[in-house]
Parts: C-alpha cells; sequence; structure tokens
C-alpha cells in the first residue's frame, strides 16, 4: 500500500510517497519545494499528491503547532516566527481535498518516529532526535509513542551557559540572554553560526574554534536531554551536525558534564553507539511523515 508524507521545514519542504510491505518502508517517488507563502505552497503540494495518490497522508512541519485533537485549531501551525505562517491551517486543505486520513505532528517528532521504527533507533524504547539547523528541535519517541504533552517538546529553547569569552547576543528573539544563561537555538542552530563568524558553516569547516564553541554549547543541551528523558539512543541530525567532526567532541562534552552521575556504559565506553547521526541520513524526516500517515490511517481502520 502506498502512504504520503509531508516534511516542513523553516528553508523548504519534502513531499512523498512510500510503499508499506511486510514491516518494510520504502521510498517511491520525492519532491521538493522552497517554503513559501502557505497560499502558494499548500495549492502546491496538493497538486503533487493529486498526481502521486495515496492512502493516507503525514504532515510533519516546523512549529509551534497545535496537535490537540479536540481543538479547533488542530492542524494549524500557530506563533511561528515562519513570516506569513502564523495560524495556518496545514492539515485541512489536505483532508478535504483528497478524504484520506491525514495525520500531523512536528517536523523533528517525524524524524524522531522514522529514526526509531527504521533507523539508528530501531529497538530500542526511549528515542530522542535533536536536529541543529535553521533552529534546534527535539522530537521524543517513548514505548511507542512520540511525546505531546501539554503541546509538543521544544527543547531547542532550553537555557545553556555562555561560554566566558563568548560575547555573541544570540538570534533567539524569544529567549534573550538572561545573564550566564542563553537559548541553546539561539547560540547554536545555522543562522546563529552565520551571525557570529560572518559566514555560512559550510565555509568554516577548517575553523577549530568554529566548532569548538559550537560543541561546547550542543554538548550540554545533550547532557540535559540524557537527564531529562533517559533515552536509549540520541540522534543529531540536521544541517549542522553534518560536520561530522562535531560528534567526537559532542561525546567528550557529554561524558565530562555528566560527571559519572548516570552510570552506563552507553555514557562510558559504548558512547560512540549511543550519541549518533541518522542512520536514515535525510530521509528521516520524510519517512517519518509516511510512517505518521500510516499510523493514522491503521488508527482509522481500527486496528
Amino acid at each position: 500500500m502506498i502512504f504520503g508524507g509531508i516534511e516542513a521545514g523553516g528553508t523548504k519542504i519534502i513531499c512523498g510517497t512510500g510503499e508499506y510491505e511486510n514491516g518494510k518502508l520504502e521510498i517511491r517517488e520525492s519532491a521538493k519545494f522552497p517554503t513559501e507563502r502557505p497560499e502558494i505552497v499548500i495549492p502546491r503540494l496538493a497538486e503533487w499528491f493529486r498526481e502521486h495518490p495515496v492512502a493516507a497522508l503525514g504532515v510533519a512541519s516546523f512549529g509551534p503547532l497545535d496537535l490537540n485533537r479536540r481543538s479547533p485549531t488542530y492542524g494549524f501551525v500557530m506563533d511561528t516566527p515562519k513570516d506569513g505562517w502564523q495560524h495556518v491551517d496545514f492539515l485541512s486543505p489536505f483532508r478535504d481535498a483528497f478524504h484520506i486520513p491525514v495525520a500531523f505532528d512536528t517536523d523533528v517528532n517525524g524524524a524522531a518516529l522514522g529514526e526509531a521504527v527504521y533507523g539508528a533507533g530501531k529497538g530500542c524504547g526511549v528515542v530522542v532526535y535533536m536536529t541543529v539547523g535553521t533552529g534546534i528541535g527535539v522530537g521524543v519517541y517513548q514505548e511507542g509513542k512520540l511525546l505531546h504533552g501539554l503541546i509538543h517538546p521544544e527543547a531547542g529553547h532550553m537555557r545553556v551557559v555562555r561560554r566566558g569569552d563568548d560575547a555573541f547576543e544570540g538570534t533567539c528573539g524569544a529567549h534573550p540572554r538572561k545573564g550566564e544563561a542563553v537559548c541553546l537555538e539561539g547560540y547554536a542552530s545555522g543562522p546563529a553560526i552565520e551571525k557570529r563568524w560572518g559566514e555560512k558553516g559550510e565555509n568554516l569547516m577548517d575553523r577549530e574554534e568554529v566548532w569548538d564553541l559550537e560543541a561546547w554549547y550542543l554538548s550540554q543541551g545533550v547532557t540535559n536531554l540524557v537527564l531529562m528523558y533517559s533515552p536509549e539512543k540520541i540522534i543529531l541530525g540536521g544541517g549542522v551536525m553534518h560536520r561530522r567532526q562535531l560528534f567526537p567532541m559532542i561525546r567528550d562534552g557529554v561524558r565530562e558534564y555528566v560527571g559519572g552521575y548516570v552510570r552506563s556504559p552507553m555514557l562510558e565506553e559504548k558512547i560512540g553507539d549511543y550519541i549518533v547521526p541518522p542512520l536514515l541520513e535525510d530521509r528521516a524526516g520524510l519517512t517519518g511523515a509516511i510512517e505518521l500517515g500510516r499510523i493514522e490511517w491503521e488508527r482509522q481502520r481500527g486496528k
């Protein structure tokens, strides 16, 4: 059976179809669109799915989102900083046009689901996925379900400690620096790297000081994830994490910050198998979005 998925990020939207058979999901078709204003891009996405019909659809979007099925704004993008996308209904246009089950969740929860079911987190009960790119987001997969709660995790905006020699004021308008406490996204996202150093990260590959500082902040963030969620696997994705030299630096930092308080081989000699890149690479989000659609199809069938 063919299911569809939409992975909507702040700069691009990827849609695709996947065939599910015998417990495996294989992506068949995909396309990429710039994240233009919703009145432009949503009809383009709908047209793509008219040409590629599916049994159900999963939408995994940047947020914040309303994920409360009982809410009148369920399926809406809420108070996002993305221009033109505030309070936009991102679910109904597809449900009403195609009369199929449509699921809705955050883009990073989608990536967490994809990796937990088909990727690096397969077989683990608790998986945390942190994406470091245009923003920083965290998705949590726990015993077969994605964590929502009050709304959904926004752990990318956790407070971390500013390094003493860092005079940067950050990029997060919602969470400015308070003393020595700073917003992780505002200090370690892709836009933060570019604003601090005056160039995109891809042009700073040989600047050791850039990645040393980046690892300083990300290590604190990952340590907080260890202590808050006790995950069996932590997966770090997104454009910034394509700089694979960050992984050993972050692992060393996490080991130092945990300080032996949490005793596990996964935080010691096996830490290289604990804090890892996505096995599905850049297909984690799309895979998870398609899986959201498949799960919603089963839910509505009463399985």
